[in-house]
């Protein structure tokens, strides 16, 4: 598959203190919110469902989940919930920085098997929306970085799946060497694209 990373991120949409744009896949969303600084430092109001519903992200979240990893070039995922229990996730980082990627898995999707990728850090504030249908995962590229996100489902564990992150029929660059990346013994075991079957 093409490397899709650097596919333009457009389609600006706005509402309230949150921005939405939508990239080159149909459903992912690069969001921001409005920053507020002044001399104690910085407020942000990381989540409104009226504005968030106004750029296209509805969901009904759930769970929220957090994870901290300690070192550069963890992976984690590439990691979905099947149907009934499909999951949507509101992605950001806390501290540190990622490289966060969503992998088409929408069965008749005319991008099936091609992904997106953004950067997502405590700096930027950037979040990444990922729809249900997708494959989410990250690598990390500081240390002890932290990752919290939302999702639509609760976690159920007979709905769990995944993809192998570097199965190159993705063509996914995570800028980390397999050889050097950190990842549980559950990831690296995951099934790559071709001998997933129908998922979504």
């Amino acid at each position: 598959m093409p490397d899709d990373q650097r596919l333009p991120v457009t389609a600006l949409r706005r509402a309230g203190n949150v921005e939405a744009r939508a990239f080159g896949i149909a459903g992912p969303l690069l969001v921001s919110v409005r920053r507020f600084e002044d001399p104690r430092g910085v407020f942000v109001e990381t989540y409104n469902r009226r504005d968030f519903t106004s750029v296209g992200i509805a969901e009904d979240f759930v769970q929220d989940n957090q994870s901290v990893s300690t070192h550069v070039g963890t992976v984690r995922g590439l990691h979905f919930q099947r149907h009934p229990h499909a999951q949507a996730k509101l992605v950001r980082v806390t501290r540190g920085r990622v490289l966060d990627v969503a992998v088409d898995l929408r069965a008749g999707s005319p991008t099936f098997g091609r992904h997106i990728a953004a950067e997502l850090s405590a700096e930027n504030g950037h979040m990444l929306y990922v729809p249900a249908g997708f494959a989410h995962g990250f690598v990390t590229r500081e240390p002890m970085t932290e990752v919290a996100y939302k999702v639509s489902a609760l976690y159920a564990p007979d709905c769990d799946g995944g993809v192998f992150w570097a199965d190159p029929d993705l063509g996914i660059t995570w800028g980390v060497a397999p050889e050097a990346a950190t990842l549980s013994e559950k990831d690296l075991r995951l099934p790559r694209l071709a001998e997933l079957g129908a998922v979504f």
